[in-house]
């Protein structure tokens, strides 16, 4: 019986890793060919989260994205978001499980940029402009984001509207960002804050030293 068993689940694994394959979004895939561009070597891997607004969307050559990632523009399938593209992430990124971008005016993440599991990215977010209002039911409010080519999202970051992540940035694990942080950032924290720097010459400094050259 134990026999039978191993032979059943080595038969089960195998199907699952086949269903994997054939199930991932490539460039040769029908699903790779709705993306304004989808790059050489760039994969989505199954089981996908949801993803439409693929006309607005570019990934780059070589760009690996997790499984239940979801990646999308606009706020529901179907609207025509105009003629340029809105989400556009570079080539040779890794994008962790569980992660979600969502793009409504402009989310630029660069080159070699490496996410861990469950980060989200969004270029919107909810107002409270009238307090009599359920939040949910005011229009919300768009400021782009930029995260700058070679930088590390650490898991369960959160990426708010207005962001500005220089290149070769660090963010914590959790930390809440919003704002502008320049190149060779470390930032921490809920809101985030820039906790360590790097200065050619001088290399790495904390944030009294930091705000000492500034």
């Amino acid at each position: 019986m134990s026999v039978v068993r191993r032979a059943f689940g080595t038969l089960i694994h195998r199907a699952y890793t086949a269903i994997r394959h054939a199930g991932a979004i490539t460039p040769a895939s029908p699903a790779g060919y709705r993306f304004r561009r989808f790059g050489d070597g760039a994969s989505i891997a199954f089981p996908p989260g949801a993803i439409f607004g693929e006309p607005w969307i570019e990934i780059g050559d070589h760009t690996l994205i997790g499984e239940r990632v979801s990646i999308s523009c606009g706020m529901v399938p179907g609207p025509d978001l105009g003629p340029g593209s809105i989400l556009r992430i570079g080539a040779g990124c890794s994008i962790g499980r569980g992660s979600h971008i969502v793009a409504h005016q402009s989310i630029d993440i660069g080159d070699d940029v490496f996410t861990g599991p469950y980060v989200y990215i969004t270029d919107q977010n909810h107002v409270y402009d009238d307090p009599d209002i359920p939040i949910g039911r005011q229009w919300p409010r768009n400021s782009p984001v930029s995260i700058g080519s070679g930088s590390w999202l650490g898991a369960g970051a959160i990426i708010l509207p207005g962001t500005t992540l220089g290149r070769q940035c660090v963010v914590a694990g959790g930390a809440v960002v919003r704002g502008e942080f320049p190149d060779h950032s470390v930032v921490a924290g809920v809101p985030a804050k820039r906790v360590r720097g790097y200065t050619p010459g001088r290399g790495w400094h904390t944030p009294v030293a930091l705000d000492t050259l500034s």
